[in-house]
């Protein structure tokens, strides 16, 4: 897949910015453009049309922070899109593709989430959303159709965008399944942002660019989010209709690593939590018995 340039986003979210948001008047006049022109925006950003052209054209070298800024103004875009777009204008236009080592969560990761109850449902996820370990309920709360040790061997860890995307079960696990993917993209945007050179990331979009037309329509919208906290309705096989809301700890000592944590939205959803940990805690018990035999 063609990694994303920092004139690609710009011309996506210029389409995005009519004139009357930026306080422009058209008189009526046609326009074959849905959102601002080059010209436009140029003149409002405080810079001249050509150089705005050679930066949508990525032609143009580095762009200053100033310059950035000066754009994203126009844009309106969130401090978060704001990063993205400094972290395109950063990126090296002849950087290769690096395949990096399979991730390793930090021993002080594992330690917090071992401290956690197994009532509490917590995963630890790697840069690109692949799932680096889980306690019992975490597995039985998000994807208890898997192996519970698949995380432990990088080629058999489950990879939460493509779940999401390509698999029927994770799909029907979700009622507010269409919000959830419209988070998934625009955080792997951001996140392809931050780590331009990576190949695995990039293979990993380019699959479900193919793989998933939801994923690729998305993908144009040029949306890009951080994604720490939120909702998720589910319509769970064991324990049915339950509310999660999920946060988001971010690990100094690997800040590519995320714990994300699920907490019931109400008493029902609780209730549901309680009988899924109860039922792995069968499993613990085997498990324990064996280790001290």
């Amino acid at each position: 897949m063609e990694r994303e340039s920092l004139g690609t986003f710009l011309k996506i979210r210029r389409a995005r910015v009519r004139p009357a948001d930026v306080g422009l008047r058209t008189f009526g006049s046609s326009r074959r453009v849905p959102g601002l022109r080059r010209e436009e925006l140029a003149q409002l950003a405080g810079m001249s049309t050509g150089y705005y052209t050679r930066l949508e054209q990525d032609q143009a070298g580095t762009a200053s922070g100033q310059v950035l800024d000066a754009l994203a103004r126009v844009l309106q875009l969130d401090p978060t899109e704001t990063i993205h777009l400094h972290n395109l204008a950063r990126r090296p236009t002849s950087a290769r593709l690096i395949r990096s080592r399979p991730e390793r969560p930090h021993h002080r990761v594992l330690a917090l989430l071992g401290s956690m109850a197994d009532t509490t449902p917590a995963v630890v996820l790697g840069r690109r959303g692949d799932v680096l370990a889980w306690n019992r309920t975490g597995h039985a709360l998000l994807a208890e159709q898997l192996d519970f040790d698949a995380p432990h061997d990088p080629a058999r860890r489950p990879s939460i965008p493509r779940m999401f995307f390509l698999d029927p079960h994770t799909r029907d696990l979700y009622r507010n399944w269409a919000e959830l993917s419209r988070v998934h993209v625009a955080y792997l945007r951001l996140t392809a942002g931050r780590y331009p050179t990576d190949a695995r990331l990039a293979e990993l979009i380019g699959e479900l660019m193919m793989r998933s037309d939801v994923f690729a329509s998305l993908w144009t919208t040029g949306d890009v989010a951080d994604c720490t906290v939120g909702t998720q309705q589910l319509q769970h096989p064991t324990v049915g209709r339950l509310t999660v809301n999920y946060q988001v700890w971010l690990q100094p000592d690997s800040t590519d690593h995320r714990l994300e944590v699920y907490t019931p939205d109400d008493p029902a959803s609780a209730d549901a939590l309680r009988l899924l940990a109860s039922q792995t805690l069968p499993a613990q018990l085997d498990a324990t018995t064996l280790a001290n035999r």
